[in-house]
């Protein structure tokens, strides 16, 4: 029994520890002030900020339950174990096991130690060099990490398309909210490669085609990335395409372009001026900060446009279909033989090689 009382107070120690590492306290003291901000009469009279608000109260929320959950669960071990019953003895065995394996999942959250690791994640996808091939396969990867969203229970929420001609898209932003979800996919960013036999050849070539991914921390406190409205040039004019009866009938889309850096963020797909304006502005300061950590620079104002070039030169992934079936990583040398589960979302074993071989 005394065996088991040692263990059940090393591992709480051990859970304390991490907590602490992971600043919960002041976590929750960051949702404690949210949730009476929330409270507030005149809240929703501001509906954007008060959903951004919203958002933000749910990310604290998933990051902070798990923790206290295992906490609880272990105080509830060692209050039995001072029962100093011998017939509960196998039981409190079992549930140490169990929480000691819950506390080794948890852990995982440690390799997050970057400046935006615990940030939800922008996901840009832009067609390459192969035609409709290409257009094709950023359907393909959007389709992935939208698979990947789902099998992890994040929410995701496309910001911004543009479909290709035949079929496919030329481009395509997705939102993707869960706990540490930059930190998990900003391995994604980069070049990926496809090789298979093409459906929109008439001879059913193999043909190669690239897709570029950008992944950004998003940034939706503007005091993290603090902009000089004087820097910015902003345009707003008609929206085209499908959506709606509003659509083509007001100037509600908005273009965004920061001087100093020459990076132009469009926006289009809300109903609302001011709504297009806050996620240009939210993609922005994304940007900003993605290019700062490239940079290794202390503050935004040295900061240099992005280097279009060297981005698709930065190829990291192939994804081989056909003459035979694998994907693989051009960093960490991880690979898989079933392409067909990585397209369908099951990133877990890339993400994993990445963390371990490349952030360590």
């Amino acid at each position: 029994m005394q065996e088991l009382q040692k263990q059940a107070t090393e591992l709480k120690k051990s859970i304390l520890d991490v907590m602490i590492k992971l600043k919960i306290s002041e976590l929750e003291k960051e949702l404690t002030e949210l949730t009476d901000k929330s409270k507030q009469t005149e809240f929703w009279k501001d509906n954007i900020a008060a959903q951004n608000v919203m958002k933000q109260i749910s990310t604290l929320e998933n990051r902070i339950k798990p923790w206290n959950d295992v906490k609880n669960e272990i105080d509830d071990v060692i209050e039995l174990l001072d029962l100093e019953d011998d017939s509960i003895a196998k039981d409190a065995t079992v549930q140490l096991a169990k929480i000691n394996k819950k506390l080794n999942i948890l852990k995982e959250q440690l390799k997050f130690n970057g400046s935006y690791d615990d940030s939800n994640a922008i996901i840009s996808i832009h067609a390459g060099a192969g035609g409709t091939d290409a257009q094709d396969w950023s359907q393909m990867l959007l389709r992935m990490y939208l698979r990947y969203a789902e099998k992890n229970k994040f929410s995701a929420e496309v910001i911004e398309e543009s479909s290709g001609e035949e079929a496919g898209l030329k481009s395509v932003t997705i939102e993707i909210d869960g706990p540490f979800a930059y930190g998990l996919l900003k391995g994604e960013h980069g070049v990926h490669r496809l090789v298979r036999l093409s459906p929109y050849n008439a001879d059913n070539l193999r043909q190669t085609s690239f897709a570029k991914v950008e992944v950004l921390p998003k940034i939706d406190k503007p005091d993290r990335v603090k902009i000089d409205e004087k820097e910015l040039k902003i345009d707003v004019y008609r929206s085209g395409g499908h959506g709606g009866q509003s659509v083509n009938t007001t100037d509600s889309a908005v273009r965004i372009t920061h001087i100093p850096t020459n990076i132009v963020i469009s926006i289009q797909n809300e109903r609302s001026q001011l709504q297009n304006k806050e996620t240009a502005l939210t993609i922005l300061r994304s940007k900003l900060a993605q290019l700062q950590l490239e940079q290794h620079l202390d503050d935004l104002n040295s900061i240099k446009g992005p280097n279009q070039s060297a981005e698709w030169g930065n190829q990291i992934r192939s994804y081989v279909l056909h003459p035979y079936k694998q994907v693989k990583d051009l960093r960490t040398k991880f690979e898989t033989s079933d392409p067909e589960s990585v397209l369908d979302g099951n990133l877990d074993g890339f993400i994993s090689a990445y963390l371990e071989e490349v952030i360590e």
